[in-house]
């Protein structure tokens, strides 16, 4: 059985060298394709540094405590009352479908969901949009270009992965990827 709401978000991050790191490559790989503004990009990167940590990452919960780590059941767990829950819940499922479809693509193409996870990133943006022009609240046009331009992004962030990082055959990604994020952190980014 899953959780009907979204997990506490844990308190903010304080990695600035990560993030930093991040907002340059996204900066350097979304320039080299020619997609996105500097709002977008900053975006993306905050994005990337916030779902580095798994604890981040996994958000939901099944009852039992297994981290929620597919998009259909991360629909059907997180169904909020209240607008700014949805709100919350719906950037969750558009920020973790742009990770996923950007840097774990092949994983998630490999279990036939790319289409679903572009169609579902893009409705939960385009839905963030709505809310938050229906709460008056600024930044709606940025989620409504999330959501109309996802496949470029996600795109972009695919490009990143091929070109930027190198996997080992024989990891599974999610554990490669925060293996490369602890070396980051502990080496003060100094190879970057």
């Amino acid at each position: 059985m899953l959780h009907s709401h979204v997990m506490e978000k844990p308190p903010p991050l304080a990695i600035p060298a990560l993030h930093q790191f991040f907002l340059g490559l996204t900066r350097r790989c979304f320039h080299e394709l020619a997609v996105g503004d500097d709002t977008v990009i900053a975006y993306v990167a905050a994005v990337l540094t916030e779902f580095a940590r798994s604890d981040r990452l996994y958000v939901l919960r099944t009852r039992r405590g297994r981290a929620v780590d597919s998009v259909a059941d991360m629909r059907r767990a997180a169904d909020p009352t209240g607008a700014m829950r949805a709100r919350a819940a719906r950037k969750y499922i558009g920020d973790y479908s742009l990770f996923m479809t950007g840097l774990f693509r092949t994983h998630v193409a490999s279990r036939g969901a790319l289409d679903y996870y572009v169609e579902e990133g893009q409705r939960s943006y385009r839905d963030v949009s709505e809310l938050d022009l229906s709460l008056f609240r600024t930044g709606f046009l940025l989620f409504e270009q999330l959501a109309k331009n996802f496949e470029d992004y996600s795109g972009a962030l695919d490009y990143m992965r091929k070109a930027h990082f190198v996997r080992s055959g024989d990891q599974r990604p999610f554990a490669q990827f925060l293996k490369d994020v602890e070396g980051w952190m502990r080496t003060g980014l100094s190879d970057n």
